[in-house]
């Protein structure tokens, strides 16, 4: 029976597309991990890759694809709105088929083994993966970003999981971990005063006093000349897209200003969007098996299970 695991690495680089490129061509050769999607995003000097495999074969990509970025990308040169602390900042995994939590839990260690002992780069393990309760909030572990490690990696809290106690020189630390589902939603304002972006996602997110599920931060769109709330929703059946962009459009009504657009980065779950349509056209007894393409899916996967279990 097949087991596919979904992981959302992001590499701190955005702005030169041939390195991006390069790394996502470590995936090619494996006939069991996918690209589903991929982007670049300039002001944020990011990159989030989505890629779905079976466990062994995307462990494998993942640590091709985390050797290649780190020949590739030098942080002592690398500046950018996100926070971050590695060349491959952070390797989620996502339990998708037939595979449970424990299981992804188990390919993050893996993983993290590995790439600490054949990399020298140290590796956190966080969210259901983390050792500690320090380390399950990955903006904990990314605190004081790549310029500040050096000295936080030997404060007795900090010793890495995996690798050296030594920051990579060029690639720094990474973090490994599996989680649930997670949703990267980004709301642009259409005004270029950073305050006003950086009170609004102090509302939202938890750490401050918003919504349990929401981690956010207010940066600046130089390219744009607008401001961002930049977001990531850790449970959107909890803390739901539409509620977290309302309050945003209320608190942004304070300011005189408005929303200049969304923009989600990487692939959702259906069923967070089904839950945006269910609350703006106000639907009633609706869910994601009212939809045509869903219906089509559920069907392909009992026939590919009924064949698999004929074999």
């Amino acid at each position: 029976m097949m087991k596919l695991i979904e992981s959302v690495p992001n590499f701190s680089e955005g702005r030169r597309i041939e390195v991006v490129e390069e790394i996502i061509k470590e995936c090619e050769g494996f006939e069991e991990v996918w690209v589903l999607d991929w982007s670049m995003d300039y002001d944020h000097n990011r990159s989030v890759v989505t890629l779905v495999g079976t466990p062994d074969q995307l462990i494998e990509a993942l640590f091709k694809m985390t050797k290649k970025a780190s020949e590739l990308i030098d942080l002592r040169k690398h500046k950018g709105e996100h926070p971050r602390m590695g060349a491959t900042d952070v390797i989620p995994l996502v339990p998708v088929w037939n595979c449970k939590m424990e299981e992804c839990v188990e390919a993050s260690k893996k993983l993290g083994k590995r790439i600490g002992d054949e990399l020298n780069i140290p590796v956190y393990l966080y969210e259901k993966s983390a050792t500690t309760p320090l380390r399950e909030n990955l903006a904990e572990i990314r605190k004081g970003e790549f310029e500040h490690f050096n000295e936080k990696i030997s404060l007795d809290d900090w010793e890495p999981d995996f690798g050296p106690r030594k920051v990579h020189p060029t690639a720094g630390v990474t973090a490994v971990g599996a989680r649930e589902y997670l949703v990267a939603l980004n709301v642009n304002l259409k005004t270029d005063k950073i305050d006003i972006a950086k009170n609004i996602a102090k509302a939202v997110r938890n750490s401050s006093g918003g919504f349990k599920y929401v981690k956010a931060i207010g940066i600046e769109l130089k390219e744009k000349g607008i401001v961002q709330v930049s977001m990531n929703l850790t449970n959107y059946k909890k803390s739901p897209i539409y509620r977290v962009f309302e309050l945003i459009k209320l608190e942004a009504q304070r300011y005189g200003v408005q929303i200049a657009g969304t923009e989600i980065i990487g692939l959702v779950p259906m069923d967070s969007l089904v839950r945006v349509a269910e609350f703006y056209l106000q639907l009633e007894n609706f869910d994601s098996s009212r939809i045509l393409e869903k219906k089509i899916l559920d069907i392909l996967a009992e026939e590919i299970e009924k064949r698999n279990g004929e074999m």
